[in-house]
């Protein structure tokens, strides 16, 4: 196999992974791989074509919402709840109500199945976070309009601790959205969950709707791209260091751009690849009581913050440190925003946060948190 014509600078060293791995001589290997690398060099769609997708993914009325969504979902959650393998493929019927823009109940079928890793384990969720699939799409003039699938963020477990934890990691998607667009839009939501095998009724729970990676990529101009192993030389830098300050103000160091985990790749028109984070429930700023670190990070507990990003010079750092700190009013604003968050988790977070604060408004802390030792951590 030749390597294809039109492939950019950036992307020399995955299709070099590719060639490694056997593609180019004629071995087999596995598809998604190959289709991921191939996907790099492919054509894209007419100007025309990708402006009507990014408004279409720009304006999906489930991300306009300025109040929690009500919704009802039924199924067999007790089949549901024991499908632990996070390779699992299986699919549970179901039915989604919500309200509609008159004020009644529109209700469609859908899909569901398990999704995550961590969440799975039995010993830290009780309820596993959710995939759901529109079967015959949702009803028109429902928020759910214009959707296919998309992830649900649930409750994990039935205790008011839990219950906190949700609006919590909700708000911190709004974060990274005050940041940049190259994130993932959320709706946070009350749901309520009828078994339909015991009857058994759970309802008031918070949960998220994130947006679909596909519509993230779009509306950044660009596609959803799934790569085993991503250089950092091939990443935009900017972004990849923009993505990494935002997670140490969260306190997150539950990700890598290098291999991908908790991170979704999008390449834009200009082949540059750019890093999208998402699962936050182990950050500092949720500040989950089971949030734990890799003890090869050197950093005692979740509530410590590491700086994983480029090695960049105080220079390089200091327009987007600058950013940030024009931010600080909105981000802080989010935390009086919210009804759903509870008085303590508010103050809380808030004092957390203006340790970021006061660590960007310092030269010598710049250079500590963000400079000094900078490359420990990530694979470069």
């Amino acid at each position: 196999m030749t390597r294809p014509a039109g492939c950019a600078a950036l992307c020399g060293a995955l299709w070099g992974l590719a060639v490694a791995a056997g593609l180019a001589g004629g071995q087999a290997a596995p598809p998604a791989p190959a289709d991921a690398y191939l996907k790099l060099t492919a054509p894209w769609p007419d100007a025309e074509t990708m402006q009507r997708r990014q408004i279409e993914a720009e304006t999906r009325p489930l991300f306009a919402a300025s109040d929690p969504l009500v919704v009802t979902f039924t199924a067999d959650f007790t089949a549901v709840n024991k499908d632990r393998d996070p390779n699992s493929t299986r699919r549970f019927p179901g039915v989604l109500a919500v309200t509609a823009a008159d004020g009644s109940m529109a209700s469609t079928r859908v899909s569901l199945g398990t999704r995550g890793k961590a969440r799975l384990n039995i010993r830290t969720c009780d309820v596993v976070p959710l995939r759901v699939d529109f079967v015959e799409g949702p009803p028109k003039g429902t928020m759910f309009e214009g959707q296919e699938s998309l992830k649900v963020v649930t409750h994990c477990r039935d205790s008011s601790a839990y219950q906190r934890y949700v609006p919590r990691e909700y708000l911190v998607y709004r974060i990274f959205n005050l940041h940049t667009p190259a994130s993932f839009r959320a709706t946070l939501a009350k749901a309520t969950y009828v078994d339909s095998s015991s009857g058994r009724t759970t309802a008031g729970r918070h949960a998220i709707f994130l947006e679909d990676p596909d519509d993230v990529a779009r509306r950044l101009n660009g596609r959803s791209v799934d790569l085993p192993h991503v250089p950092y030389r091939d990443l935009d830098l900017d972004a990849t260091t923009r993505l990494a300050l935002v997670q140490y103000l969260i306190a997150n160091t539950d990700y890598d751009v290098n291999v991908p985990h908790n991170i979704r790749i999008v390449q834009d028109q200009a082949r540059r690849l750019i890093p999208v984070a998402y699962d936050f429930d182990v950050s500092g700023l949720v500040n989950a009581h089971y949030a734990g670190v890799d003890p090869a990070l050197g950093i005692a507990s979740a509530r410590d913050r590491l700086y994983r990003g480029p090695c960049r010079t105080a220079a390089e750092l200091e327009p987007l440190l600058a950013q940030m700190r024009a931010k600080k009013a909105e981000v802080l604003a989010l935390y009086d925003s919210l009804p759903e968050l509870d008085t303590g988790s508010r103050r809380e977070a808030r004092a957390f946060l203006e340790q970021f604060y006061t660590t960007i408004a310092r030269p010598d802390r710049i250079r500590k948190a963000f400079i000094d030792g900078c490359g420990k951590h990530i694979a470069m």
